[in-house]
């Protein structure tokens, strides 16, 4: 079957301003990936998610072993779009304040009297990396909820918003379990994407240690800005899109969630809770943006496939029966792909 369904879908963009725009940020991600390959080796898929993730205005949770360059990653991203950048290492004793700011007590100079003046904390940035986001506890890392859903943050009942555009990328270690604190689905849910970073095959890993053990201080292009990106992040949401193409997309997700004889087997045997509805919107708006980004105006179902992975995995909460037979994620999206029918072509 033809997933592209390009046949079918409305007509495009109308407006030649975002038909311009829309040729602008395809161009746009070409340049950014010329800059990034000026230090970063391989890694397509997962830069492709990263870049799906500033076009839409979402956050992504990074996960790997260590040494696979995901700090990196997002660093070499915000100087490529000269953007502001702010990393927290997350530890144990990492208090709210120290993510948010707080009040201090500072001397005026003219008067000498004392009064109290907010400091922002390192949230007050374009791209803030949250490092091992799970080594801090749960107060803590509840302190990102509000910046990373409304923008803004709240201290001591003052609001202030935060400069757009505004990103979290977090980072975890899969492989240490002490000492850690489980994020909480509250908060997995607001990660529009779950990226798994691996060891690249060899050749390129060749490629990373020769260019990491020379001088290489690259000299970056900035061929799109801060405001580039607020203005990919609304062209996003006017891309237009068929009523069976959403349907399809919550479809994927209310079959993760379906219970009793309806159930396809391996989601009553494997799934305890399945995915949100925030799972169906960044299905949605990463499709649209995925579709910008290969020079189509309208979103497919290949487009919804293609990134089921990365939304799906972390809004599937598998049970025990599942961790004791080592199933995966990953594997229940795929099976969701087989068991959901995608819609033959309709006019």
């Amino acid at each position: 079957m033809d997933l592209d369904n390009s046949s079918t879908e409305p007509t495009d963009l109308e407006s030649p301003d975002d038909i311009a725009l829309a040729d602008r940020m395809k161009a746009g991600r070409e340049q950014i990936l010329v800059e990034l390959r000026k230090k970063i080796i391989g890694q397509a898929d997962i830069i492709n998610q990263t870049l799906l993730t500033l076009f839409v205005g979402g956050n992504s949770l990074i996960v790997g072993v260590p040494g696979l360059a995901k700090t990196l990653l997002i660093q070499t991203m915000a100087q490529v779009l000269d953007l502001k950048f702010s990393r927290i290492q997350f530890t144990p004793d990492l208090m709210p304040s120290d993510i948010t700011g707080t009040d201090i007590i500072q001397e005026d100079p003219e008067t000498g009297g004392r009064k109290m003046v907010f400091a922002p904390g390192p949230v007050f940035t374009n791209i803030l990396l949250a490092d091992e986001i799970n080594r801090t506890p749960p107060k803590t890392q509840s302190a990102l909820l509000e910046a990373m859903q409304e923008h803004r943050v709240t201290v001591q009942g003052r609001t202030y918003e935060l400069e757009e555009p505004f990103y979290v990328f977090a980072t975890q270690n899969p492989i240490e379990l002490e000492g850690t604190y489980p994020l909480p689905e509250a908060q997995l849910d607001r990660f529009m994407f779950h990226i798994v970073i691996d060891h690249p095959p060899e050749d390129e890993e060749l490629e990373v240690v020769r260019t990491t053990t020379i001088t290489n201080r690259p000299d970056f292009k900035h061929a799109v800005t801060g405001d580039d990106l607020v203005a990919f992040q609304e062209l996003v949401r006017k891309v237009p899109g068929s009523d069976i193409v959403f349907r399809y997309a919550l479809s994927l997700v209310r079959t993760s969630r379906e219970k009793g004889s309806s159930a396809p087997e391996f989601v009553s045997k494997w799934v305890q809770y399945g995915a949100s509805v925030r799972a169906a919107q960044y299905l949605i708006l990463g499709g649209k943006a995925r579709a910008l980004t290969e020079g189509r105006y309208h979103v497919s179902f290949e487009d919804i496939r293609a990134i089921a992975r990365p939304v799906l995995r972390h809004r599937i909460l598998l049970n025990f029966h599942a961790e004791s037979e080592g199933i995966k994620s990953d594997e229940i999206v795929d099976q969701l792909l087989e068991a959901v029918p995608v819609p033959a072509s309709q006019m």
